[in-house]
């Protein structure tokens, strides 16, 4: 009986479970789309986000944001000054993480301000070629040295050599050929503000932007500053790490420009004697040769007397005590703008708008403190300052050249992953004589050196791009050993094997197999992630809500452009 009596009631327990598992189920038919996203998106191991309402922790993890502008746009070329024969594809970076950037390089895309851009390469009028240098098998030229030493001249006695270095390369307008259309950047500045994000997403944006200024206050001790007299600098009372040559001229070393240069052939001639009592006694050949007065500390120097300076000797050679001149050069982080960035701010603008008037002919009103932000101070990439990364840090920064107490160069420059990437270089025509467009490139190859010892695998030197049918921007081929990025394959391949074929064709595949491909290429559009209403998700689900079938050429085009790692990293903004 009992077992009687409980059937019914545990028929209607059962019934009323089978209902509700039954409304589970349809619950679960509408949802499993997005339970489907969520199990792919944990099991990527990946960021992420569900709703508005976390859009804080998005900003505080700092993803790369960007919007995409479909199709291939002709703007006026800056090198050959076709109108309508420079053509790119492009978007717009709200942030970007160094990796994101790094990688975006290496497959032929680079930054004006916020801007990035692509050139079509097979259809532009000037195709433009991502160029590296090696730092560390880097060796400066005969050319290289005559502007190595012309400065130090210059430090030394006030000496102003007359006429140009051999070889000297005219000095480049804005690296890219997009920058040199101001009106476009501006009219993108604006459509693309953040405000055209949610409302919600740009608060906690602007909310994380508070916390990076306020956390760059704490990372300005980081601020390298290397000064020319190493000893006067060290002596200065700054603090240690804030001088970071990591080549000290050598006691015996330092040529002294105040003395008559056959000092040297006198070294050779002790260097012959110390050697040749050596031989003749090998015990005693030093203590002999010690007997005569000459400082023990001399022999290791003195052992490479015969073999050719590097370029930090060249650079950091001592000068005497009553120089002319005074140069250091100082890192500031320009985004987030540090302290110090901005208290130079007005000054540094200044000798822009000297070198757009002088070099670049341009009006007085052209060069605005608007424009000189926008390309040169903003950027894109989020500030990162990792233990076993360099002690400045990752991201955007200004190299300034101060001589005597006043700037007189700036070199705007990325600190990436893998390497130093130039974005371009304004100093005061007053000081055009110091060929100061090579011995930036120099001192900043000798930069790259210096941060790869702290951080090995950063170790090239990014020149922007080089373009064999302009030549003034053929300059860049002269620092070897140097590769250019096969546009076909995103391999780098020597710059010697490429000349022979940029000689006879404009554009030109660098990679020599036939069946190479892409390994970095899109494989599977719909892993891409893409911000749209609020929420982060995969454009295998965001396709389904669809139905313009442009929107999907779009998206594809992005996706081939950034390749398959990017993709999956970046947000790709849909309103």
């Amino acid at each position: 009986m009992a077992q009687a009596a409980s059937a019914p009631g545990g028929s209607r327990r059962s019934s009323a479970c089978g209902r509700r598992a039954a409304r589970c189920i349809v619950g679960w038919r509408r949802r499993r789309w997005w339970w489907w996203w969520w199990w792919w998106w944990c099991g990527a191991g990946q960021r992420r986000v569900w709703r508005a309402g976390t859009m804080a922790s998005w900003a505080s993890l700092s993803p790369s944001i960007v919007e995409y502008f479909e199709g291939e746009d002709f703007y006026r070329c800056g090198y050959c000054k076709n109108e309508s024969g420079s053509r790119s594809n492009g978007m717009w970076a709200h942030s970007m993480t160094v990796q994101d950037y790094q990688d975006l390089i290496d497959r032929g895309w680079r930054r004006s301000g916020k801007y990035m851009y692509k050139p079509v390469m097979n259809q532009t009028c000037c195709p433009q070629y991502t160029i590296r240098c090696q730092p560390l098998q880097f060796q400066p030229s005969k050319s290289h040295k005559k502007v190595l030493k012309k400065m130090l001249k210059f430090l030394a006695k006030g000496e102003i050599s007359k006429g140009h270095c051999e070889d000297e390369p005219m000095e480049p307008t804005v690296e890219d050929a997009v920058a040199g259309d101001f009106a476009l950047i501006t009219k993108l500045d604006a459509q693309c503000d953040l405000r055209t994000l949610s409302g919600d997403f740009r608060e906690s944006l602007e909310s994380e932007e508070k916390k990076k200024i306020k956390s760059s206050k704490k990372e300005e001790s980081n601020e390298l500053i290397q000064s020319q007299d190493i000893e006067e600098k060290l002596g200065s009372g700054e603090p240690s790490h804030s001088v970071k040559v990591h080549t000290v001229p050598k006691p015996g070393k330092g040529a002294d420009l105040s003395k008559p240069p056959c000092r040297k052939a006198k070294e050779i001639r002790k260097e012959r004697r110390r050697l040749k009592l050596m031989q003749q006694n090998p015990a005693g050949g030093l203590e002999g040769f010690q007997a005569q007065c000459e400082p023990p500390a001399l022999f290791p120097a003195k052992a490479k007397s015969n073999q050719p300076k590097s370029l930090e000797d060249l650079i950091f050679e001592s000068l005497p005590e009553n120089a002319s001149h005074k140069l250091e050069v100082r890192v500031v982080r320009s985004s987030p703008p540090s302290s110090q960035f901005k208290a130079t701010f007005q000054e540094s603008y200044q000798v822009y708008k000297r070198y757009q008037m002088v070099v670049h002919k341009d009006s007085p009103d052209k060069p605005t403190v608007s424009q000189f932000t926008r390309f040169l101070c903003n950027s894109p990439l989020e500030a990162e300052n990792p233990p076993n990364g360099p002690d400045c840090g990752y991201g955007s920064f200004h190299q300034q050249y101060w001589l005597d107490g006043k700037i007189i160069a700036v070199g705007v420059i990325d600190i990436l992953p893998y390497c130093v990437s130039s974005v371009y270089l304004y100093y005061d025509p007053d000081y055009s004589f110091l060929s100061l467009g090579v011995y930036s490139a120099l001192r900043e190859i000798a930069f790259t050196r210096q941060l790869h010892e702290k951080t090995p695998q950063l170790s090239y030197y990014y020149m922007g791009f080089y373009i064999h049918s302009c030549p003034k921007m053929k300059y860049k081929g002269q620092y070897r050993p140097s590769d250019l990025l096969c546009p076909e394959t995103y391999v780098w391949v020597p710059i010697e094997q490429c000349l022979p074929s940029l000689e006879n064709f404009k554009y030109c595949r660098f990679n020599q197999d036939p069946e190479a491909v892409d390994e970095g290429r899109c494989k599977d559009p719909d892993r891409l992630q893409v911000f749209y209403r609020k929420a982060v998700m995969p454009y295998g689900v965001y396709k389904k809500q669809q139905r313009d079938p442009s929107e999907e050429a779009a998206v594809l085009q992005y996706a081939g452009l950034v390749g398959q790692a990017c993709s999956e990293r970046m947000l790709l903004f849909r309103s």
